[in-house]
């Protein structure tokens, strides 16, 4: 073979080499841009609790433990004591730390280094309010709300036993028996005295916090109680808006509620009645007049105004412990004794259902109750006894407003079924052999 042609076969071999390379090369170049693709990283979600966005921060939840203060929980997640003072000092304005409590939860976010230095503390002391003290740069405290959704529920139910029962058979909150109770029908039907048979209506509002959290029973919007086959309505209504006052009253606009409330603390049951012949085994068994009436509850429960007045006695003596005294009108007057604490002075202006006080041991008591005493015209006497006043009623210029503004809650609550027309109506057999029978 001759040197030309050996040469023009080198050419060759060349050429195919490079076409060989550059293709390699543009198969290579492929995957690069696939594998690119494929490494780019998709952004997380924000999740905003509490105003803020919780993928900015390392966030740790805890309650609050046995011995816990803000001081021990701050110095817990490595935070120096000269910042735990100025936070304390400066927060003072917005929040008493030292008020948090055993159980409770709250919230630390923290930075998102490996320090994961605390910069701002979130308690919860309940599960509507939240307190922030953000010290992420300058130091400064407040407290919010989460965001509440209410959702209207209707409930129908006839009892066997008591009301609680048939609330807990449907899996209801029993909140909603003493809000009937107590809010509602207080002055109209004896919930201890309750029949078989006896059947409710109710349209009311359920609590959600951020649309899933249940927060317990919102307001009662209507109610129907038939009690010893008698029909007993309910409607909720804003007589002064102004003021913010809401009444209960029927389907004439009367109102349900009285001038006094039955009982100056909630929830607690009488421990010694009114009776001028009342005998003391401490005393030799002789008469002591009892002219109070003892409601037991234990210590540190609320005592309320059981209705308007102005407060002409707060005081402590050795017999009545720390007593309030409160004048209601030129007819009425009210007495609590034997509180731990009173929350009023003389002079105060207090409102029907009004803190006062709470419930004690102080003074002349065997056990933590409150002294509930009640004058008319000076001369104390059972209120229980009494046929006291009405609240006010609506006014003339209100009610037709009301009488409309009832007309479709009544109708809505008249067309909820109760659970035996319910099984009537799906089971008409069942009709016709109890009418057989």
């Amino acid at each position: 073979m001759d040197r030309r042609r050996i040469k023009a076969l080198g050419r060759k071999c060349l050429a195919i080499t490079a076409i060989i390379f550059v293709a390699s090369c543009k198969q290579d170049q492929k995957p690069q841009i696939k594998n690119t693709e494929e490494l780019a990283v998709a952004q997380p979600k924000d999740i905003y609790e509490f105003g803020f966005n919780l993928n900015d921060f390392t966030v740790k939840r805890d309650t609050v433990r046995s011995g816990d203060t803000f001081g021990v929980i701050m110095e817990r997640n490595k935070l120096g004591y000269p910042k735990i003072y100025q936070i304390a000092e400066q927060a003072k304005e917005g929040f008493d730390i030292r008020s948090i409590q055993i159980g409770k939860p709250y919230t630390l976010l923290c930075s998102k280094d490996t320090l994961q230095e605390p910069k701002c503390f979130i308690y919860q002391p309940n599960k509507e309010e939240y307190v922030v003290i953000n010290f992420q740069d300058s130091i400064h405290t407040y407290k919010s709300r989460k965001p509440i959704n209410f959702v209207e529920k209707e409930i129908s139910g006839v009892i066997n036993s008591s009301i609680s029962q048939t609330l807990e058979e449907k899996g209801l909150s029993q909140r909603l028996a003493y809000k009937l109770a107590d809010d509602i029908y207080a002055w109209t039907i004896d919930f201890r005295r309750l029949q078989k048979g006896d059947r409710f209506k109710v349209i009311y509002e359920d609590k959600y916090i951020d649309d899933s959290v249940y927060a317990g029973i919102g307001k009662i919007k209507a109610a129907y109680f038939e009690h010893k086959a008698e029909p007993f309505y309910a409607f909720e209504f804003e007589t002064d808006s102004a003021k913010g006052i809401v009444d209960y009253f029927n389907e004439d606009a009367k109102n349900l509620r009285r001038a006094f409330l039955k009982a100056p603390v909630k929830f607690s049951r009488i421990s010694s009645r009114y009776n001028l012949r009342r005998r003391i085994a401490l005393y030799g068994n002789r008469i002591r007049p009892h002219k109070g009436t003892d409601f037991a509850a234990s210590v540190g429960t609320p005592i309320m105004a059981t209705a308007n007045g102005t407060v002409i006695k707060s005081s402590y003596t050795r017999g009545n412990g720390n007593y309030v005294k409160v004048k209601h009108n030129s007819v009425y007057t009210t007495q609590y004794l034997h509180m731990s604490k009173r929350k009023v002075k003389v002079g105060d202006f207090v409102k029907q259902g009004d803190i006062i006080g709470l419930v004690g041991m102080t003074g002349n008591t065997s056990g933590p109750h409150v002294c509930y005493r009640f004058w008319k015209n000076g001369r104390q006497v059972d209120p229980f006894k009494q046929k006291l006043p009405e609240a006010k009623p609506i006014s003339d210029s209100l009610k037709a407003q009301y009488l409309e503004f009832i007309s479709p809650i009544k109708t809505q609550l008249d067309n909820i079924p109760f659970e035996d027309e319910l099984l009537l109506e799906n089971n008409p057999d069942t009709n016709l052999i109890t009418q057989a029978y």
